[in-house]
């Protein structure tokens, strides 16, 4: 499909969706072939149970991609096997950077202290990109109160660079809301929230977060960055930024 057409049906679904709620917005992502081969990128973080929960209904053998960064907590790892097994998700990948490219040009694990974008770009962002590859959209679990660069997401926009749709089907969840799908579908915490993390990425780059912080005020503390690349923020518009570049 041309991206004119494209760009044009990201505007007509959103004007069809606006007042649709999460399970419609996947419905139209994962049945038929109007927007092609749909996976889910998932971080298996603090909230991300709810939308696996959502996709496990409406299609158990939706390709979820998973990025182990060699960086994670280990209870990350250990909640991702367990939710995937307690949901019947039925094709995860698990997808890396290859040890030859660790090898090169991160031998030692210490990029991230000299360049975190640099550190996030091989470990996350082109491993992403590669794995996407053969899709023509991707799931994701981003909600507008997660932060200010987040606030203007709509549920479907298109990214010109990487010719891919991204369907957000929680855009509008507040937070009271995950955790009432939570606990109503008695679904699994990951065990770092109890800790004070309610977001959590590569354990290296996250902290805990005070009472009346920012959700993400724990990732990158004290440092300009607010996302890890696979997000960029660009004229007030969130994307995927192309593996090699920065914002």
């Amino acid at each position: 499909m041309p991206q004119n057409d494209k760009a044009a049906l990201v505007q007509d679904l959103n004007q069809r969706f606006r007042h649709h709620g999460a399970t419609s917005v996947l419905s139209a992502a994962l049945s038929g072939n109007a927007l092609g081969q749909i996976a889910m990128v998932s971080s298996f973080g603090a909230e991300s149970v709810a939308l696996l929960h959502l996709v496990a209904l409406a299609n158990p053998n939706t390709p979820v991609l998973f990025i182990d960064t060699h960086l994670l907590f280990t209870e990350t790892l250990v909640y991702q096997m367990e939710v995937s097994e307690r949901l019947g998700l039925r094709d995860v990948r698990i997808i890396r950077a290859s040890a030859v490219d660790i090898a090169t040009h991160d031998p030692y694990g210490a990029l991230r202290f000299s360049n975190q974008d640099a550190c996030c770009d091989l470990r996350k962002t082109r491993v992403l990109n590669a794995a996407l590859a053969g899709f023509d959209g991707w799931i994701t679990g981003r909600k507008r109160f997660q932060g200010s660069t987040r606030a203007v997401m709509d549920f479907f926009e298109y990214d010109a660079k990487q010719d891919h749709i991204k369907i957000n089907p929680l855009a509008h969840w507040t937070r009271d809301d995950v955790t009432t799908y939570m606990d109503e579908n008695r679904l699994p915490r990951h065990p770092l929230v109890a800790r004070g993390y309610p977001s959590i990425g590569c354990a290296p780059c996250t902290s805990p977060v005070s009472d009346g912080e920012d959700p993400r005020a724990g990732r990158w503390r004290g440092q300009d960055k607010t996302e890890c690349g696979i997000h960029i923020t660009e004229n007030g518009r969130i994307h995927r930024s192309k593996a090699g570049t920065y914002t």
